[in-house]
């Protein structure tokens, strides 16, 4: 069975950090490129930041160049997504997005809520 599990968030103050972790499992985790995407109120979904299977190349969105950052850890089949400096417009629902190397197909978790607010 295939699952991706969101974790972190939670409420977070201007200027303040978190950290988010997603679980794989029931599928070879070490084939995909892992995305994080997040989904405002009355907002499409948006591509936040992307790491390749092996790890060796990042992207991120403009918005959140400079103070979020991907990493994976194969072994354990996590990607997480810290979060600093965070702003009220990073209030989202962010998801966790498993992409196959080679085929088009994706795995999609059920998100984790961020709020961001004073």
């Amino acid at each position: 069975q295939v699952q991706l599990v969101e974790s972190g968030g939670g409420l977070v103050q201007p200027g303040g950090s978190t950290r988010l972790s997603c679980a794989a499992s029931g599928f070879t985790f070490s084939r995909y490129d892992m995305m994080w995407y997040r989904q405002a109120p009355g907002k499409q979904r948006e591509l936040v930041a992307s790491i390749t299977s092996a790890a060796s190349s990042t992207n991120y969105a403009d918005s959140v160049k400079g103070r979020f950052t991907i990493s994976r850890d194969n072994a354990k089949n996590t990607v997480a997504l810290q979060m600093n400096e965070l702003k009220p417009e990073d209030t989202a629902v962010y998801y966790c997005n498993a992409r196959h190397i080679q085929i088009a197909h994706d795995y999609w978790g059920q998100g984790t809520q961020v709020t961001v607010s004073s």
